[in-house]
């Protein structure tokens, strides 16, 4: 079985800064690629930015150049730092792990950004 857990995350002034942290635990599997989707309220769940095994990165354009991603291979785990928060960044962010056979998704840690 595997845990995905996000934490991080919380309220943010706009162009304040916040990091995200996603660990896996459990059954240990190859994972190819890590990575951060948003969703906000009465939208669909978006990509934010990815890391693979190679550790090439791919980001949404919305959010190039304010956010960074990046992993720890030994421990299992991605991050996400972002800086220069918009209030359009509010929502619920995931952490999706992607192995061989089997994707997996964590429950997901608000991410709110209002003065």
């Amino acid at each position: 079985q595997v845990q995905v857990v996000e934490s991080g995350g919380g309220l943010a002034q706009p162009g304040g800064s916040l990091s995200l942290s996603c660990t896996v635990a459990g059954t240990p599997f190859r994972i190819n690629s890590m990575g951060w989707y948003r969703q906000a309220p009465g939208k669909e769940r978006a990509l934010v930015a990815t890391i693979n095994v190679g550790d090439k990165t791919n980001y949404a354009d919305s959010v190039k150049g304010r956010f960074t991603i990046s992993r720890d291979k030994s421990k299992g785990a991605v991050y996400l730092q972002m800086n220069s928060l918009k209030s359009e960044d509010t929502a619920v962010y995931f952490c999706k792990v992607v192995g061989k056979w089997t994707n997996y998704w964590g429950q997901g840690t608000q991410v709110t950004v209002s003065s």
